[in-house]
């Protein structure tokens, strides 16, 4: 993808590694975290965020070589430039013991099959409907924002084994998770045998 580079992003993304150094994280790993601080202004989420290189590196690959993404609101899916993505939330409807998150990951479940990146931002219950179904997931960043729920739901995330993007505290949110598809969306495909 040739994605021409805006000045100010440019100089936000050297003020942010004047502040912090982020050279020790791999390729893909440094992406995200760049990303995702970029997006919130928030350093902290240096130490915050949980990934493994291994998984983001499938992951790219399953992102550029087609791989359906869904969302869980149509914010992230706002946020997420240069990709169309999935989201149900329109169609979803709350019943007995299941929100309307819930229901909308269900629903895109059921349209996209296994194989998805699955990016949640906003319901914690999107993230635990997720974990209930077999969706043998691309990946799942899984960055919902609240104080019910989300650090709960993140646990449970990363206790599941799945190739994911989360992070320890209750912080999160649309923009953010967008942020860390679009890492990945970004960062260019290795040309043959030249690794990331």
């Amino acid at each position: 993808m040739n994605r021409v580079v805006h000045p100010i992003e440019e100089e936000s993304y050297r003020r942010l590694r004047a502040r912090l150094d982020t050279s020790h994280f791999p390729p893909l790993t440094r992406a995200v975290v760049e990303r995702v601080i970029h997006s919130a202004a928030d350093l902290e989420y240096a130490d915050d965020l949980v990934m493994d290189e291994g998984d983001l590196v499938k992951a790219h690959a399953a992102l550029h070589a087609g791989a359906p993404v869904v969302v869980d609101v149509e914010m992230v899916g706002a946020g997420i430039t240069r990709r169309e993505t999935v989201c149900r939330l329109k169609d979803a409807v709350a019943g007995p013991g299941l929100t309307r998150s819930a229901h909308g990951i269900r629903l895109a479940y059921e349209q996209v099959g296994p194989g998805a990146l699955w990016v949640i931002g906003n319901a914690p219950t999107a993230l635990e409907e997720l974990l209930t179904l077999d969706a043998d997931p691309a990946l799942v960043i899984g960055l919902p924002v609240g104080f019910v729920g989300a650090v709960e739901s993140k646990a449970a995330l990363r206790e599941s084994g799945l190739p994911a993007v989360s992070n320890v505290s209750e912080k999160g949110g649309s923009a953010v998770a967008s942020a860390a598809l679009n890492a990945l969306l970004y960062h260019p495909v290795p040309q043959s045998k030249e690794t990331l």
